[in-house]
């Protein structure tokens, strides 16, 4: 098991991590990284730089083909039940309810109905659709699946989230909106977050740490601790701090994006 200079074990460890898909082609080469607990840590970078891939090798979706990989202190495939995955796209069963939809899981796993009920009630009070519970998929707007598709994840009471660009698909006002929500759950249940997104100011806004990826083969080329005070909120993003920041990052992502 890895321990860090204090002792303690980094919630999320890579050590010179590689992808190999068929014909020899590597996905990411010779990633390390560790994150410790309670980070929000976003991948950022063009095209083709390993952002999905990372997500899915820590959430044991594929194997690595060389390097080590510890969630917790475990393998990925022994640490799934810590680990709730959100994809960009919501994946709402069309057939089914909202509250249904968030269910699924814990249906699926057999749990009594009356803690299933229960449970579920409580997530959706917590991303603000108790008043849609008995709607279909077809009844919401993009924001509302996204937030059901939290849900879902949270059910489970994950101590990991990993999230796949869920916000790239929604106008900017409904996606800054999510962001100030998703802040706000995450300083409520004290989450380790790994995020994928190509927008830097989403990046600069959600992270304490933002891993900036190069491409062909995907690699850290960069890592930049974001200094802006907590909480964030709407304001965070009209302060000469939050501008500046941006501003440094998007050099940093341009300047591997032409090397």
């Amino acid at each position: 098991m890895v321990t860090t200079r204090d002792g303690s074990i980094p919630e999320i460890f890579l050590q010179g991590v590689s992808k190999r898909f068929r014909k020899g082609t590597f996905a990411v080469e010779s990633v390390s990284l560790e994150v410790k607990r309670g980070e929000f840590v976003t991948f950022l970078g063009p095209s083709g730089c390993g952002k999905s891939t990372l997500l899915k090798l820590v959430a044991g979706l594929i194997p690595v083909s060389e390097g080590v990989i510890q969630v917790n202190g475990m393998t990925p495939e022994n640490a799934r039940d810590l680990v709730g995955f959100i994809f960009q796209d919501a994946t709402l069963l069309p057939w089914r309810t909202v509250e249904q939809n968030v269910g699924l899981g814990m249906e699926l796993e057999h749990a009594a109905r009356l803690a299933r009920k229960e449970r579920v009630s409580r997530m959706l009070e917590l991303v603000g659709l108790a008043h849609v519970a008995t709607h279909y998929p077809r009844q919401l707007s993009g924001g509302m699946k996204m937030r059901a598709s939290i849900a879902r994840a949270l059910v489970s009471r994950p101590r990991i989230l990993l999230m796949d660009e869920p916000f790239a698909a929604l106008d900017e006002m409904t996606r800054d909106r999510l962001n100030e929500e998703l802040l706000r759950l995450y300083s409520e249940q004290n989450w380790t977050v790994l995020f994928v997104t190509h927008s830097v100011a989403e990046a600069v806004f959600l992270s304490s740490r933002i891993v900036i990826l190069a491409p062909h083969p995907g690699r850290i080329a960069h890592e930049y601790a974001v200094d802006l005070p907590w909480p964030r909120t709407a304001e965070t993003r009209e302060s000469k701090a939050f501008e500046g920041q941006v501003t440094q990052v998007s050099r940093l992502l341009r300047a591997v994006a032409h090397a």
